[in-house]
């Protein structure tokens, strides 16, 4: 599936809830969703400054593609971060750099966010770029 229909797939899914509160527990299903961060990602290096809440972002480069990783000690920023690894994670470095993060104006998460949230969401985002960066140039390096 490209992240193009992923981010389809989830505007449709905040489209079918009308009330904010449930939009909420459904970021939170998310966080809960998330596999198990291993205890070795959680250092300095994979900690996403800018946040209000802890927040770990971890990538992995395999066959070409990116596999990212996240956890939070917050269950709302759990979940926007289950949100990006549902879209990016498991895509080519080239697909994540050429697929910018509209679906989140389109569910409205932008307007509904406290400013240190929309700033952690925006730091996250940035890393994962940076991660596609790093990435396309190894890729192309070899």
């Amino acid at each position: 599936m490209t992240i193009k229909e992923i981010q389809e797939i989830i505007v449709k899914e905040f489209d079918e809830i009308s009330e904010w509160d449930e939009k909420y527990l459904l970021l939170i299903k998310f966080g809960r969703e998330l596999k198990e961060f291993p205890e070795e990602f959680r250092t300095d290096k994979n900690k996403i400054e800018g946040c209000q809440s802890q927040v770990w972002l971890n990538a992995s480069f395999k066959d070409g593609k990116i596999y990212l990783d996240a956890d939070s000690d917050s269950s709302i920023v759990k979940g926007l971060a289950a949100l990006l690894l549902k879209v990016y994670s498991e895509h080519t470095p080239a697909e994540v750099l050429s697929s910018p993060p509209d679906f989140l104006h389109k569910i409205g998460i932008d307007n509904h966010l406290s400013p240190t949230r929309k700033n952690g969401l925006g730091a996250m985002l940035k890393q994962i770029q940076l991660y596609a960066v790093a990435f396309n140039a190894l890729n192309k390096g070899q």
